[in-house]
């Protein structure tokens, strides 16, 4: 009976670790595979391909900014999203 209940608390707690990650990856619009917080503005952005373009964008306005976008401080990150709140996409 001991090994029954472990076995069952096994299948509980290994239900519970996986289904947040479940839902997060149904929540999510198609194409999407990052979202980011900027706190500043205190809203989410979708890490997508337009983003990606209009990051290189802005790597190409300010050519300080060399690395990819997780590899900046958190600094120029927000540096980015202050630009990127400033300069929406046109459509």
């Amino acid at each position: 009976m001991n090994r029954k209940g472990s076995l069952i608390a096994a299948v509980i707690l290994g239900t519970a670790l996986v289904a947040p990650l479940a839902t997060s990856t149904i929540a999510t619009p198609q194409g999407v595979s990052i979202r980011i917080y900027d706190r500043d503005h205190k809203d989410y952005h979708d890490w997508d391909d337009r983003e990606s373009h209009a990051y290189e964008r802005w790597r190409h306005d300010h050519p300080e900014f060399k690395v990819e976008f997780q590899k900046n401080s958190r600094e120029r990150q927000r540096e980015y999203w202050k630009w990127r709140h400033e300069h929406p996409d046109d459509h």
